[in-house]
């Protein structure tokens, strides 16, 4: 009877653990739902190129690994504490509302100690690159954290979410050379415009939603149809770039036919989305954007290495 009641015991105390780890599991699971973990293919691959025209060919798989881990802690952070600053936010647009947070998914506290990690591996992968990567991550957090509070003051919150994500080949260039020159400089700028140009494209969804409370936007201000003009623009700056960078760095053939399909795809985006129908806005916004990145990884990163 003690064995039995000893053996019940354990059991219990393996089920209590069973169902703790799984809850835990299950946190993780949401959190990497709430900050679209996926999406890191939009600002990685620029990642990968900045660290291949930095190192003129392929770079150790030791610095391969850390950027990519800088990558991922950096976005994570950004995205986590962009959702947990606009929580409040997002409760009342009917868009956001089943986000994570407004939601009841995940605690406050939980979100919080999700930040901390995700900032304590950006320094730490960093500092497995060089110095002034280490002494710089910490200035970046603050340009991440600053960004979650741009629309509430500013119209060019895409320009600043650009910068942010344009950190990416820049910081791969820097964790690889030691120092700035004019390729990471382009590979940057290219990253702001066709970000900021996408972000504008999406935010053209929440118009009503932004004029009602007060929240700034290019959207906001000029009308979905301006909006998509300036956006339009925008990419169209992004390729006459990307033809300077194949001319800065000497680039060839495959670069050429890399513009050709990014240029392909961006049309198509813009295609997608008229200020009559929004409803593809995801579409253009997601799909579209992570095959653009990935293309141009490929053919600018394959003619550099040829």
């Amino acid at each position: 009877m003690l064995v039995l009641m000893q053996e019940w015991t354990l059991l219990k105390l393996l089920l209590t653990r069973a169902k703790a780890i799984m809850s835990i599991f299950s946190r993780f699971q949401i959190i990497l739902r709430m900050i679209k973990f996926e999406h890191t293919v939009f600002a990685l691959p620029f990642a990968m190129l900045g660290a291949v025209f930095g190192s003129n060919g392929w770079p150790s798989s030791k610095q391969i690994f850390w950027i990519i881990i800088a990558m991922a802690g950096a976005r994570s952070f950004a995205m986590a504490f962009n959702r947990f600053a606009d929580h409040n936010i997002d409760a009342l647009n009917p868009r956001t509302k089943n986000r994570a947070l407004p939601a009841g998914h995940l605690s406050r506290l939980f979100v919080k100690l999700f930040i901390f990690g995700s900032g304590l591996i950006f320094v730490v992968a960093a500092a497995q690159l060089n110095n002034l990567c280490l002494w710089l991550s910490f200035p970046v957090l603050l340009i991440l954290l600053f960004y979650s509070y741009t629309k509430r003051f500013t119209r060019f919150s895409h320009f600043y979410l650009g910068i942010c994500l344009g950190f990416s080949p820049l910081g791969a260039w820097i964790a690889v050379r030691g120092n700035i020159q004019l390729t990471p400089v382009l590979l940057s700028l290219i990253v702001v415009l066709w970000t900021a140009g996408f972000d504008i494209i999406y935010a053209c969804q929440d118009v009503d939603f932004d004029r009602k409370h007060s929240l700034f936007s290019i959207p906001e201000y000029f009308g979905v149809k301006g909006a998509l003009k300036i956006s339009y623009l925008l990419h169209l700056c992004t390729l006459c770039i990307l033809i300077s960078l194949i001319w800065v760095e000497g680039l060839g053939w495959i670069s050429l036919l890399g513009i050709v399909l990014v240029a392909t795809l961006l049309w198509y985006e813009h295609h997608l989305v008229k200020p009559s129908d929004l409803t593809k806005v995801n579409a253009a916004f997601f799909t579209i954007n992570g095959y653009i990145s990935i293309l141009l990884m490929l053919t600018f990163g394959l003619d550099k290495l040829l």
